[in-house]
């Protein structure tokens, strides 16, 4: 006897709802229509009561007919700034959205949702993270965004801006953790000295991270970068020291350039004949004047040359 074992259905993804045109009138006819129409059904009213039998009663049910449709007619008119959009849904189900401002009707039985289109900024607040090299950063960003899609906005995710908030906040400390704060190798990136190319692969990140949402991403910028407290005052003395050691490394590049100058014009021109020892000896003084951070005390040779 074989048992076989049913592996269980793997769930359906749900079917993503996105924007979609909403059918929508012009609103001032219907508006113009329905103030009409509550006037009719005013003035019969008013000729039933000095009317008797058969005519009050027709014009009672006439003037009904007249202002109930007209009053069931207004809840469907709605304004549509600039920079705002309608999702229209009926009965749970999505219908499309209004974006041409104006005066719209649609129908009046459906829930009509306001979702702003307007450009947001968002700023983070400062995180303390670790960088590639372990050291704690403070950092924060602002990004720039839109919504692109207000059915998706509405429906892929619980609150959108929240969803931004987070998104954009988990893609700082997931840039930050992944680059040093200053590169230790020629070539490498780093959050201070590849300011914009950092930006650019935040605001890559944060665009795929919030796209279920609906959300565009305009512009991504750090905001603030710096060392933590606890070690701003050790890596400043560390960057003052690769300061120092690279500017001495130039006057020694720049000093040597002078001397190997100064002794070739002195050979070729055969200003004065040194030996090996002369020139080291030059060499040695030369240096010590181009290399020194202070001004040298001259001394005045009034022998000869090897005296």
């Amino acid at each position: 006897m074989s048992i076989t074992s049913e592996q269980p259905a793997s769930p359906q993804p749900a079917k993503r709802v996105t924007e979609q045109e909403a059918w929508a009138a012009p609103g001032i006819r219907f508006l113009t229509a329905g103030i009409a129409a509550i006037v009719v059904a005013t003035v019969l009213f008013v000729l039933s009561s000095s009317a008797h039998g058969a005519l009050r009663a027709v014009l009672i049910v006439i003037a009904i007919v007249i202002i109930v449709p007209a009053a069931i007619s207004f809840p469907g008119l709605i304004q549509v700034v600039p920079g705002e959009a309608r999702v229209i849904q009926l009965f749970g189900g999505y219908r499309g959205t209004v974006r041409e401002p104006g005066m719209r009707w649609v129908n009046p039985f459906t829930l009509k949702r306001k979702v702003s289109t307007r450009i947001r900024n968002h700023e983070t607040a400062v995180s303390k993270v670790n960088d590639a090299d372990g050291n704690p950063i403070e950092i924060a960003a602002v990004v720039v965004w839109q919504v692109q899609d207000t059915a998706m906005a509405l429906y892929a995710v619980d609150d959108f801006p929240t969803f931004v908030a987070i998104q954009t906040e988990t893609a700082v400390r997931h840039v930050a953790s992944s680059y040093p704060y200053t590169s230790q190798h020629e070539g490498d990136l780093a959050l201070r000295e590849n300011a914009e190319e950092i930006t650019g692969q935040l605001s890559a990140e944060i665009a795929e991270r919030v796209r279920p949402a609906g959300v565009a991403i305009i512009e991504s910028r750090l905001t603030r970068l710096s060392y933590a407290a606890e070690i701003a005052q050790a890596m400043l003395r560390q960057q003052q020291a690769s300061a120092v050691v690279a500017a001495r490394y130039r006057i020694v590049e720049g000093a040597v350039g002078m001397v190997q100058l100064a002794l070739k014009r002195l050979e070729e021109e055969n200003v004065v004949d040194l030996d090996e020892e002369r020139k080291a000896a030059m060499v040695s003084n030369l240096l010590v004047v181009l290399c020194s951070e202070q001004a040298t005390q001259q001394v005045v040779n009034t022998g000869s040359l090897y005296q």
